[in-house]
């Protein structure tokens, strides 16, 4: 593995969340070169990448491209081709959107640690285009012409990856639906070494999370408007900020984006965890999870996976103000069948020590077997 060059590549570091932490695991592993689309420097600098060696593409120069780069989705494909990674033998993507996309040769082996097929394209194409200013006009026209692009792009690239690695079974088998491709399914590395058990709990209840339409987070403070007895804390940041604001009554906090400290303490003082979006792996319900708090969720995608109802969770089966009521109702009367230690031993199964050892291992064995070709 000595004389083996790798790279790595990563759609964008322009925040730290869930696929930054698992980049971060694999450059632990790794440290490699980083490609990237954008970078936001401020974040770099404070990360596990600050002595990185990053490279960037020409999205870079565009002025503050790593605060509004979601709006240059028609050039990613060509700037992600322009990385020349030829001089690498090994090249290991991590991809929501773009990442595996990068070209490469048959002399080179490339894995892909494949977060979602392009969500927006795909299984979430219906629902962005039903967003006021998408619903009609040259605006809808436009964006239609562009998905369908992206769509055409995503498929197509899916055949310069040798060897996919999906992040649940829930992905995985999207990846077989829209790709055509088999996957091995390594869950995330989770920190639940960072949370802990609180010896004392407060009477509200939690959504971390951003603030983008697929979340639902808009449900959430809906539901709780109608059950003005119990209170919500809401942290995180996105376009729907504003939204959630204008519809939250006096029982809910909305405390917009927190530092790790605030959100973690907020975190292990809760008596439970609100989730309704239909999330590939869902790290947010782990990290719930390591603090022994019960989660609250919709009963699909990865959710399916790290929470076992009535035991570390419960499950509502629509995406409605309706259903999280009656779940919130049921969770408060088994509220107390609820074991915090068992909750948490069940996150411990998401660590990044175990993250690492998988990771590894498939990486290694798929390098023996392409040095042997």
């Amino acid at each position: 593995m000595q004389d083996i060059k790798i790279a790595l590549i990563h759609d964008w570091l322009t925040c730290l969340a869930g696929s930054e932490k698992v980049l971060e695991a694999i450059y632990e592993i790794y440290p490699a070169p980083i490609y990237t689309l954008v970078k936001d420097k401020t974040i770099i600098k404070n990360s596990a990448f600050k002595d990185a060696d990053i490279h960037t593409s020409f999205l870079q120069k565009i002025p503050k491209s790593y605060q509004f780069y979601r709006y240059l989705l028609p050039l990613f494909p060509m700037a992600i081709e322009q990385f020349d990674l030829s001089a690498y033998d090994v090249i290991i993507s991590s991809s929501t959107c773009a990442a595996k996309g990068v070209l490469s040769n048959a002399s080179q082996m490339h894995i892909c640690y494949c977060h979602t097929p392009v969500r927006y394209a795909w299984d979430l194409y219906h629902i962005y285009l039903k967003e006021p200013s998408l619903k009609k006009g040259l605006k809808s026209v436009i964006a239609r012409l562009i998905l369908h692009y992206i769509r055409l792009w995503d498929y197509t690239t899916s055949n310069r990856v040798d060897f996919f690695i999906a992040n649940s079974k829930y992905v995985a088998r999207r990846i077989k639906k829209i790709y055509g491709k088999e996957s091995l399914v390594i869950y995330p590395p989770v920190d639940v070494d960072t949370f802990n058990i609180a010896s004392n709990r407060e009477n509200y209840y939690i959504v971390i999370s951003r603030l983008v339409p697929y979340k639902k987070i808009e449900l959430i403070v809906e539901a709780f408007t109608n059950m003005p007895d119990k209170r919500l804390v809401v942290i995180g940041d996105g376009p729907d900020l504003k939204k959630i604001k204008t519809i939250a009554k006096s029982n809910i906090e909305i405390l917009g984006y927190q530092p790790f400290e605030v959100m973690k303490y907020y975190l292990e003082k809760a008596k439970a965890f609100v989730f309704a979006a239909e999330e590939d792996f869902g790290i947010s319900l782990v990290e719930a999870q390591s603090c022994g708090i019960p989660v609250i969720c919709y009963a699909k995608g990865g959710a399916l996976e790290t929470v076992i109802h009535e035991k570390t969770g419960i499950f509502f089966h629509r995406q409605d103000v309706k259903s999280i009521i009656e779940a919130v109702s049921y969770f408060e009367k088994i509220e107390d069948t609820f074991d915090p230690i068992y909750i948490r031993q069940n996150a411990m199964r998401f660590s990044k020590n175990r993250f690492k050892e998988q990771f590894k291992k498939a990486v290694d064995q798929k390098l023996k077997d392409f040095l042997e070709i």
